[in-house]
Parts: structure tokens; C-alpha cells; sequence
């Protein structure tokens, strides 16, 4: 066989294989994906693009998040329409915060199923004899709100629990009828003092940014850069020791 012919028929191979492969990748978007690696894929046929791994979860609070390149999701977008994985992945891809919100609102309307609704916890309020420690707390993250985001975040409740063992604070956005607010352990404000709940509360207050701002939450580039700006760490978790 000739160089020219050769050549010929090894085109000819690869261009057979390319036009299999593409036929492979097609998703079909009017079957629900059943597992996580199946809505990836799908959100990766949409445009999603950077995230190497999907957690479903049973998070009410955090619908949405991503760090270090794993997409956590709710267990419920797994029989959502195709409308909502798109919004899926212009909440995590656009660059203009109207989308970026416009597809958050979506997101945060789509309904959970009545059982999750049933096994949920009624919220938790602060304890009347931690109310004037609640209301401290708030002061100071109006105080922080004016200094370092330039006054840019919304009022938010800014509550102390009992509940919380294990972490040290949390940021919940407004969803299902419930408005945004941050929480403080008081194991954490026992154990640590005053002034390292401060830097927590500082922590919560970048997730509120993220959130306001129509980002994802979570400890991506993006939170590591902001809470460094604010003057804090921009570390992942930390745990009540």
C-alpha cells in the first residue's frame, strides 16, 4: 500500500472513531439522571465547566456549594427539570451577578420533597439568656459590614446556638420562606472567647457576601481571596475542639 493511500485510510479510521465518540457523549436530556455522576455529566454537557466531582446531600440550608472543585447539590435536583440544571450551571458559570441571582432564585423556589419537609427540624431560636450576647454580635457585624465590605451586606439576624457542637458558625440563606442569618456555637464563644468569634463571625459574614453576590458558597478562590481582603484566614472548616 502506498504512503498516500496509507495515510488515506488512517483519516478515514480516526474520522470514524471521532464521529462514534460524539455520538457516545450525547446526553439525553429528557431522562432524569439517577446518580450523581450522571447529573455532572449533564451539567457538563450544558456548559459546566472546572468541577471534577458531585456530592449529593440532604442540606436544606446550602442547596448549592462548591470547593475545591466538588459540586455539592441537593439530593432533590436529581428529578428536576432541564430547567433547573441550567440554572444550575449559570449560577456557578456566568459572570454577571443578574444571572448569577436570577438563577440562585430559581434554585432556592425548587421544592424539596414533603418528606424532607416532614424530617426537618423546626428552627432554632436563641436562648433568652443569650439574647443580649445575640444582640452584641449583631452590633459588631454592622460595625464589620461598614468597615470592611464597605457597608455592601444586608442586615441579617445574627443568632447564638445551642445546638451547634461541632462547628463553630454557619451562614444560611434566605430560602423557603425563612430570612438569611448567621449563627454562633456558644460552645465555641465558651471555649474560645469573644474575640475569636469575632473572626467566625467575620467567616459567616464572606459566605454572605458569596451569597448576596450570587456565588456559590462554599471555600473556593474566590472565599479565600475575599476573606484574606477582610482581614481574616481563608481557611475551609474548623471544629469545636
Amino acid at each position: 500500500m502506498g504512503l498516500r493511500a496509507l495515510i488515506g485510510r488512517l483519516r478515514g479510521v480516526r474520522g470514524t472513531r471521532t464521529s462514534r465518540d460524539a455520538h457516545q457523549l450525547t446526553i439525553d436530556l429528557t431522562t432524569p439522571p439517577r446518580t450523581g455522576a450522571e447529573l455532572l455529566a449533564r451539567l457538563n454537557a450544558m456548559g459546566l465547566r472546572g468541577v471534577r466531582a458531585l456530592s449529593l446531600t440532604r442540606n436544606r440550608s446550602v442547596m448549592v456549594s462548591l470547593t475545591d472543585g466538588t459540586l455539592r447539590v441537593h439530593r432533590a435536583f436529581l428529578g428536576a427539570p432541564e430547567s433547573v440544571h441550567r440554572a444550575i450551571v449559570k449560577f456557578l458559570m456566568s459572570s454577571r451577578r443578574a444571572e448569577r441571582l436570577a438563577a440562585r432564585k430559581l434554585l432556592v423556589a425548587f421544592p424539596i420533597g414533603d418528606d424532607e419537609r416532614r424530617a426537618a427540624r423546626a428552627p432554632e431560636r436563641t436562648h433568652p439568656d443569650d439574647e443580649k450576647l445575640a444582640a452584641t454580635l449583631a452590633e459588631w457585624h454592622a460595625r464589620y459590614n461598614a468597615e470592611r465590605f464597605g457597608g455592601a451586606l444586608k442586615r441579617v439576624a445574627v443568632r447564638v446556638s445551642r445546638r451547634m457542637r461541632a462547628r463553630l458558625g454557619h451562614y444560611a440563606p434566605a430560602q423557603q420562606g425563612r430570612a438569611a442569618e448567621i449563627a454562633i456555637s456558644r460552645r465555641h464563644l465558651r471555649r474560645h472567647g469573644f474575640a475569636e468569634a469575632l473572626e467566625t463571625l467575620l467567616h459567616e459574614m464572606v459566605h454572605q457576601w458569596q451569597d448576596e453576590e450570587g456565588h456559590p458558597l462554599g471555600h473556593d478562590k474566590r472565599f479565600r481571596e475575599k476573606a484574606r481582603a477582610v482581614g481574616i484566614g481563608g481557611r475551609a472548616k474548623r471544629v469545636v475542639d
